[in-house]
């Protein structure tokens, strides 16, 4: 063996993609291709084809990249059609868009026969894509639709309809679950919505804690008071805010000390508000005990939607209810913090803090 040869399979080898072709890992399929020189033959890193010397491998971007330089596409594993995980991700991805075109609900029938699939395949295949269901996902998709007629209709009964409910009756079943409270009220910008709040300081900087006649619904941190109250704002624009009194204070106390002192934890009725796949998620969040971390596809796995780590990320980012939902102990899959709505650092400083 020559020395250029040796050279060149110490590289292939010394390569973290030549591992995934070893282990025809499917998952890198979208990543890369290698090329084999004594065959002239491109293939995908799952390709089940015999394994090459790895003196012999060539590592591509892509097909186009392969192909400019000489090599023909694999017969077997067919590196030039779309992964079986990208045309599911399609036809997925066309039903949300049927859904979200639709001016009558599909039924699972309607949605898994154009995706030339059977109801249970396709209903299986859009929980672990989407992590709902897409009773689910169209029950999401007509809340906000129904947001939005609401504000712009001339009457309640005619933002019903636009919004796709085929009978006021459903619609008036529905409709406090899906706002918060009658749709009269939310389309008069709820009047009667009041929120309690308090600005506190604690070894994080600014604390905000807002909470309605539910429970707690905002726990919020940062540098400066003014954008927490903002944030509040933002949050709740046809709310009330009131200023606390003197047993709210209490409250913030008990907040700024689960700050000093996370792995306590406390108990406190919560107004949760969110979409259904980012309840589930928060539901997971609130079962890592203090002190332990999960990844993202972890929690993805827990709420028994493997696929959907993209989407826990984006819960988590979206949780309003700082340490009371800890979207802190949700971390890369490689052990490093990650994001946080609140800063990387004090998501460290918490994660530090319940390690003691």
């Amino acid at each position: 063996m020559s020395r250029n040869t040796i050279q060149q399979a110490s590289a292939v080898m010394q390569d973290p993609r030549w591992q995934d072709v070893q282990l025809r890992q499917r998952q890198a399929n979208s990543h890369f291709v290698y090329a084999v020189t004594t065959t002239g033959i491109y293939c995908r890193p799952g390709c089940a084809a015999r394994l090459p010397k790895p003196e012999n491998v060539i590592f591509f971007a892509d097909a186009d990249a392969a192909e400019q330089a000489g090599y023909r596409a694999c017969l077997r594993c067919k590196p030039r059609q779309s992964s079986l995980g990208q045309q599911q991700a399609e036809l997925i991805a066309a039903a949300c868009r049927r859904i979200q075109q639709a001016e009558l609900p599909l039924s699972l029938q309607q949605l898994a026969g154009a995706a030339n699939m059977s109801s249970y395949h396709f209903h299986r295949l859009f929980k672990t894509m989407t992590g709902l269901t897409p009773k689910e996902y169209a029950r999401a998709n007509r809340q906000q639709r129904l947001q939005q007629m609401l504000e712009t209709s001339d009457s309640v009964t005619e933002a019903l309809y636009a919004a796709g409910y085929q009978s006021s009756s459903r619609f008036y079943a529905e409709a406090v679950q899906l706002l918060g409270m009658t749709a009269g009220e939310y389309r008069a910008g709820a009047p009667k919505a009041q929120i309690r709040f308090a600005i506190g300081q604690c070894s994080l900087g600014a604390i905000l804690v807002a909470q309605s006649e539910k429970g707690v619904c905002a726990v919020l941190l940062g540098d400066d008071p003014q954008s927490l109250l903002q944030e509040l704002q933002d949050q709740f624009p046809h709310a009330t805010l009131l200023g606390a009194h003197q047993e709210f204070e209490q409250l913030i106390a008990q907040l700024v000390g689960l700050v000093e002192q996370p792995q306590h934890g406390l108990c406190l009725p919560l107004d949760i508000q969110g979409t259904a796949f980012q309840q589930r998620v928060w539901r997971a969040l609130q079962q890592i005990p203090p002190g332990e971390t999960l990844s993202y596809s972890e929690v993805a796995a827990r709420i028994a939607s493997p696929q959907a780590a993209r989407a826990v990320a984006s819960a988590c980012a979206a949780n309003c209810l700082a340490l009371l939902i800890p979207c802190h102990r949700v971390v890369r899959q490689d052990g490093q913090a990650g994001g946080y709505r609140w800063g990387i650092a004090r998501k460290q400083t918490l994660l530090d803090r319940e390690k003691q």
